[in-house]
Formats: C-alpha cells, structure tokens, sequence
C-alpha cells in the first residue's frame, strides 16, 4: 500500500498477514519544531473483526493486500442470512448478519452499488455506496407549524436504523441516509 500518511478511510493494508480496513483516522500536527505528523489509525481486522488502534509516523510503511472489488447486489434476507449476486457472473453467496452486523441496517433488497472486498475467493467485506434510500417505518407525528428547517425527531426506518429526521416528514416517505455518518441526507 505505502506509506500511513498516504492512507485514507476504507483503504485495505496487511498488518502482521492480517487483512485489515482503515476505519478512523486522525492527523495531528505538533508544535514543536522538529516534530513529526502524527497519524491516529483505527483498523478492523477483517477476519477476527476486532479494532485494531495504531499511531504512526507519516513515512512509516504498511503492507499492501492483493483484492479485487467485484460489484453486487443484495438480494435478500432470510433470518440471520443475507444473499448477495456478483453482478459479473451473476452466481450467489451468503453472508452472516454477525460479518455484517454494521452494513446490514442499511440494506434494502435490490439494493445496487455494493462492492464486495475479495482476497484468495474469501469475501472479507462489504463496501456500502456513501448514501441510501430507505423508507420511514414509524415516526412522531407531524407538529402543525414545523418547518424545513426546524427541529428534528427520531425516525425508525424500514430497517431498524434510527436517525433524526426533520419534524415535518411522515412514516412512508423515503429519505437519503449516509451511510458512513448514518444521518439523513435528504428527502429522495
């Protein structure tokens, strides 16, 4: 891969033979003269699952990982079993709720722009599109006189997320969510 200060969010590096994805970061800059960049890394390991804390100096070097991004989509769920479709060859495979445990609140059948982490035939994870349309399940109702820019309520969506949502929208209407601040967007 390279160097920590080339590094940014959802990139994939190798450390100690282990695939890890890049979740955090933070850059902080002493005052000293002399002193170094300091880079503040969270990593999940992708085959344990377990966060990973790192500080590094700009120039420290990390090991790459040989993947490729297949795009597919999410099919359906079943349980605690999710099915997804490359959509290069078209064949299936499933993931377990518990790989997927942060991803799945936001996933939708059919949803399109997935991106599938793979390295020797392994899936090592999902890569979510930066937003998503879901559908408002359950909500406050609307208070008369609120406006666009008002205040906010808590909205349960389609699939069990909860975000806050401007007061005036209602339960089946459907909004953008970003997915890496889970905030509402827009409406869609």
């Amino acid at each position: 891969m390279g160097k920590a200060a080339d590094l940014k969010r959802d990139d994939l590096v190798g450390i100690r033979g282990a695939p890890h994805i890049v979740e955090d970061l933070k850059v902080s800059t002493p005052s000293a003269r002399g002193a170094a960049t300091l880079y503040r890394f969270r990593f999940r390991n992708l085959v344990t699952k377990a966060k990973v804390d790192l500080t590094c100096k700009g120039d420290d070097p990390f090991d790459g990982i040989a993947f490729e991004k297949r795009p597919v989509q999410f099919l359906f769920a079943q349980q605690d079993v999710y099915t997804f479709m490359d959509e290069e060859d078209f064949s299936q495979f499933t993931l377990l709720r518990a790989e997927i445990e942060e991803q799945a609140e936001f996933l939708v059948e059919n949803t399109e722009g997935l991106q599938a982490l793979v390295a020797d035939g392994r899936i090592l994870a999902l890569e979510l599109p930066a937003s998503v349309t879901l559908e408002i399940a359950a909500c406050d109702p609307v208070l008369k006189g609120a406006t666009a820019t008002g205040r906010f309520k808590p909205a349960t969506l389609q699939t069990g997320l909860v975000v806050q949502v401007p007061e005036y929208l209602t339960p089946g209407e459907k909004i953008r969510v970003d997915t890496r601040t889970r905030k509402f967007v827009q409406r869609a």
